[in-house]
């Protein structure tokens, strides 16, 4: 009787596949390269990454999902048929039980385009569910409990802060400034403070490893390739944690306002409860250095990142299936 329960975190940047009883089975980036001509899909994920700007006129490669919602459909229900099938490998007797999560501010036609896709893929049931109680689950807080739990999930293309209580959601906010608007804010400081254009990619790794929201103790400085928008040829150039920090600090500020307008609408008794637990982050955005800090500083209250922060939203959307089905045994019961 071989059946798999599934959590997908379908992510603007990537996709994570949870199994029940092996954990994440398959990280990959969320793009596809197809055929214009004859609509033949050539590659997906890592491989399609590869291509993303370096395809001959016929190919392109794009990323279905924007902003967390679905952009195109057909290439998307592709995408998932593949990405469930490469996870699940060897041939099933039985369909899956799959999860998928959405981000919180998405609308009935977008949760309704994600179940669809997902049954076309080859689904037997599918439930759909909010990042920021997935995050809660995957990073362990027990959700089913009367008590207050603020989430900030910033993942590629959104980044959603929650009140968490009862196994559902409170307050909620999405908001689209996440991971991919700060390597956008860094490749528009570059041209604009060094007149030096650098691509999407390079922008992402200077993020990763001098990119900061909060002063650091000591500046760290990073070595830029790019071209000169002034002579037209190549130049390297070096720039500084600080200079990162002021080209990254109106993207977090958004996101630090995200945090004060949630809390500014939680009931009093929630409020209390997350004071005295703090806040809790999940995302691959979340990893930005000083991050924690600055919202921490900005609203008085404890703040945390949840250990493996990329792939909580993928582990506890895995696990809500477990969750949803002890629910429905204890109302039988």
């Amino acid at each position: 009787m071989l059946s798999y329960d599934i959590g997908i975190d379908l992510g603007t940047a990537s996709i994570l596949v949870y199994i029940k009883g092996k954990g994440i089975v398959l990280k990959e980036p969320s793009v596809v390269a197809f055929d214009r001509d004859t609509n033949e899909i050539k590659e997906i994920g890592e491989e399609a990454r590869k291509m993303i700007g370096r395809t001959p006129g016929n190919i392109v490669a794009i990323r279905p999902l924007r902003q967390g919602v679905i952009s195109d459909y057909d290439i998307t229900e592709k995408m998932l048929k593949y990405f469930i099938k490469k996870a699940m490998g060897k041939k099933t007797l039985r369909k899956p039980r799959i999860s998928v999560c959405i981000p919180s501010g998405a609308t009935e036609v977008e949760k309704k385009a994600v179940e669809d896709a997902t049954y076309q893929a080859g689904a037997r049931e599918v439930s759909i569910i909010e990042e920021p109680v997935a995050a809660a689950i995957g990073a362990g807080i027990d959700i089913s409990k009367a008590c207050g739990n603020m989430i900030v999930e910033i993942g590629g293309g959104t980044s959603d802060v929650a009140v968490i209580s009862l196994g559902g959601t409170v307050v909620s906010t999405s908001v689209k400034i996440a991971g991919d608007d700060f390597d956008e804010a860094i490749v528009r400081y570059m041209r604009k403070k060094h007149n030096l254009l650098i691509g999407e990619r390079t922008a992402e790794e200077i993020k990763i490893a001098i990119g900061s929201a909060y002063p650091r103790p000591e500046m760290t400085t990073m070595d830029v390739r790019g071209r000169n928008l002034v002579t037209g040829l190549p130049k390297t150039m070096t720039v500084t944690s600080d200079e990162m920090m002021d080209a990254l600090k109106e993207p977090a500020m958004h996101i630090v306002e995200a945090v004060h307008n949630v809390l500014e609408r939680t009931p009093p008794e929630l409020a209390a409860d997350v004071y005295e637990r703090g806040i809790v982050m999940t995302g691959g955005g979340s990893l930005l250095r000083g991050l924690d800090e600055l919202i921490e500083e900005k609203t008085g209250i404890n703040t945390m990142v949840a250990e493996d922060a990329m792939t909580v939203v993928a582990t506890g959307t895995g696990k809500f299936i477990e969750f949803i089905h002890d629910k429905k045994k204890d109302e039988y019961k």
